[in-house]
């Protein structure tokens, strides 16, 4: 590659592990096109050296219009892709004698069409361009039985089986398609849906994870960097589990 700067999709810097990302990428010498950004984010990445192209309007992956108007946007603006990574998922919780069709058709949608959508739309650049590497983040509970989500969790199997099936179809021309996936992560979201947001409640909840606490945006960034920026090209149709040693 001739270009001094590598060009990395971040799908959704709106919260979670993007905004992170993001900074792990632009320090790391990538320009970028980043979905949704955080407030003051933009000059953020600017100010560590990345040309940045937002693009709004693109959070809910589950349409195919998010993701195709971010690809859209970086070979608009800087004629290729070579990283891509988003999170999906919506989080479907219930016993399972207790869910509807409607329950498990919502799970789908944000679990397994999102991350399809991002696919879709992203490898078909990459495989045209003979290189690329995609991440794909979804969920530790796909590697186990979840009580109190089992839609949730099935439909996270499913997404890192479509990642598997991407990275084998595809692994000839050059592009790796991972997938990672998290559990008891430090943010406002899994705070809230685990009742963590007191000192008790998040006690409790840190005694389920074998490592005794909760893991940050900023760790789980720097983990995914190996699958993104371009340093380790031999590895395709990986999942690892990110949650503390649960999974």
């Amino acid at each position: 590659m001739t270009d001094a700067r590598r060009v990395a999709l971040v799908a959704s810097t709106a919260g979670y592990v993007g905004p992170d990302l993001a900074r792990s990428l632009a320090a790391r010498g990538h320009d970028l096109v980043i979905g949704d950004p955080v407030d003051g984010l933009v000059d953020e990445l600017t100010g560590l050296g990345a040309t940045v192209e937002a693009v709004t309007g693109v959070h809910n992956l589950a349409s195919l219009a998010s993701a195709t108007a971010l690809v859209e946007a970086a070979v608009s603006r800087f004629g290729r892709i070579d990283s891509a990574v988003a999170a999906t998922g919506r989080i479907v919780v219930g016993r399972f004698l207790k869910s509807s069709v409607e329950d498990l058709r919502a799970a789908v949608v944000g679990c397994l069409e999102a991350p399809y959508n991002f696919l879709r739309a992203v490898v078909p650049e990459m495989v045209a361009k003979g290189e690329g590497q995609v991440l794909v983040i979804t969920s530790a509970s796909a590697v186990r039985p979840t009580p109190g989500a089992p839609l949730y969790s099935s439909a996270r199997a499913g997404a890192n089986m479509l990642v598997r099936n991407v990275a084998d179809e595809i692994a000839s021309t050059g592009v790796q398609v991972n997938s990672v996936g998290t559990n008891f992560m430090d943010f406002p979201e899994f705070l809230a849906a685990s009742k963590a947001t007191t000192p008790e409640g998040r006690a409790r909840v840190e005694a389920q994870v074998p490592m005794g606490r909760l893991g940050t945006m900023q760790e789980f960034a720097s983990f995914c960097m190996p699958y993104l920026d371009g340093t380790s090209r031999f590895t395709t149709g990986q999942f690892v589990a990110y949650a503390g040693g649960w999974a």
